[in-house]
């Protein structure tokens, strides 16, 4: 870090808001404050199209966040595709889990793309509102006045250039993602690492049901695949564990363990997959959000707050959380962002106000992913009751699949449905014994039950935390 007696005279190189990170949030971010007048930095180590296999699959609360932003426009001429719901395959079964319609009958619609395309239309966007600038740069380090804790800006290097850039601003924002070389001056916590992703691009592949998602569960962790283009659908495979170079490595436990559980409609173009010469991967990370203390600076984005991304929740959180704190740090709520006591009063607000919906992603990921990744015999015996769960159509579909879609926002709604799973759980337990097996199943569903505690109220908890 480097100290600052005193905050300089602002100049060319002084801001009202600094942003490292022009990815998902960091543009829209931009775009909201440059559109309210305030004077805004975004920086980012790489302008070219990114290439990455996270934030491909919006949600229709996201979609709508977008909208309200005024960045709806940024799905078009990318060849989105229509999302309209999950289509759940349980060993070789499937049951198809569509969007809740809205109270006019409209059903809502998530869209599904390349990422890169989508953020480099989010970057024109930002470099066309007012009072946003953006340069390619590499943020090194933030400046702070050691005597306050204030932090001032952030100090950045030029690709071919040996001088280093200081560029001065209220407010610093870290929105670097997952691997945020920022979030450690903010606060003490780590991501917690549970599994890795391992992604194929799927050429012309035939789909179970077109235009929905799919989550594919059998004996081994879950698969996701989904359309992000005309001929393109993304294949996600979740791998706890590094395969051992003795079993063939990543290509031949996706060849030996993972293809035999797909839907033969999909084992060509997976097959045809395993010819690439690499499988890029990404980490499945968990971080609790933490309030942000820091005078003059703030994480958003994974830097802040991390979820599994199997319900494809990240992006919705994204967006909506810039809906709500470009509306708390406004002009007509803060009109000097140099006011830190304000700023940091209302970024408080901010971590309380955001968990109506973010609480419900998070601890649906978390919670879903550990069910769906079933280990042991009583969370095997909680997959199967959720999807039986699914089967039943009605509100057992649309109360759950409308938390995923981030349309519906009450913590107590996820709460009602997880244990209603669970209760159905230990009903088919019982359905499936002869009553002279019934003790034995009386036994088995108090673990059941324990289980069901043990997945949910850890997250809770941490919800409910600071």
């Amino acid at each position: 870090m480097t100290d600052a007696a005193a905050k300089p005279e602002k100049g060319d190189n002084s801001y009202d808001v600094a942003i490292v990170g022009a990815g998902i949030i960091g543009c829209s971010l931009a775009f909201a404050l440059g559109e309210q007048g305030r004077r805004v930095l975004l920086l980012e180590r790489d302008l070219s199209e990114p290439d990455r296999i996270v934030g491909e699959l919006l949600q229709p609360g996201g979609v709508q966040a977008l909208e309200k932003l005024g960045l709806r426009d940024c799905l078009e001429g990318i060849d989105a595709i229509p999302v309209y719901g999950y289509q759940c395959i349980y060993h070789g079964e499937g049951v198809t889990i569509p969007y809740p319609r809205d109270p006019d009958g409209r059903a809502p619609e998530g869209r599904s793309f390349h990422h890169g395309k989508f953020i480099m239309n989010l970057r024109e966007a930002a470099g066309n509102a007012p009072n946003v600038t953006i340069v390619e740069t590499t943020a090194r380090e933030i400046i702070k006045d050691e005597s306050s804790g204030q932090v001032l800006g952030v100090i950045c290097k030029k690709k071919g250039f040996d001088e280093l850039d200081y560029y001065f601003a209220s407010l610093t924002v870290s929105a670097d993602g997952y691997a945020s070389n920022f979030r450690k001056r903010c606060i003490d916590r780590k991501p917690q690492v549970r599994s890795h992703f391992f992604a194929l691009k799927l050429k012309d592949a035939k789909l179970p049901s077109p235009g929905y998602g799919h989550v594919v569960m059998g004996n081994n962790p879950p698969v996701l695949l989904y359309q992000i283009g005309t001929h393109d659908t993304r294949a996600l495979i979740d791998v706890p564990r590094a395969p051992s170079a003795a079993s063939g490595g990543i290509r031949g436990h996706l060849m030996n363990v993972v293809l035999p559980d797909l839907p033969e409609c999909i084992q060509p173009s997976f097959k045809e997959a395993l010819k690439a010469d690499r499988f890029p991967s990404m980490p499945n990370s968990f971080l609790p959000a933490s309030t942000n203390t820091t005078p003059g600076m703030m994480l958003l984005g994974d830097a802040m707050n991390m979820r599994h991304p199997l319900t494809g929740g990240g992006m919705t959180v994204a967006f909506n959380d810039v809906v709500l704190i470009s509306d708390l740090l406004s002009p007509e709520n803060i009109p000097d962002l140099a006011d830190t006591d304000l700023v940091l009063a209302q970024l408080s607000r901010f971590h309380w106000e955001r968990k109506s919906l973010t609480s419900v992603i998070n601890i649906l990921a978390q919670a879903l992913y550990a069910l769906f990744a079933a280990n042991d015999n009583k969370l095997r015996t909680l997959q199967k009751g959720c999807f039986k769960y699914f089967q039943r159509g009605g509100q057992c579909i649309d109360g759950p699949v409308g938390l995923l879609a981030g349309i519906t926002r009450q913590p107590m709604v996820l709460f009602f449905h997880f244990f209603a799973v669970a209760f159905y759980s230990i009903y088919i337990l019982f359905a499936s014994l002869s009553p002279a097996n019934w003790p034995v199943a009386f036994i088995n569903s108090f673990g059941v039950f324990y289980k069901a505690c043990v997945v949910i109220f850890p997250y809770i908890f941490s919800e409910a935390k600071s």
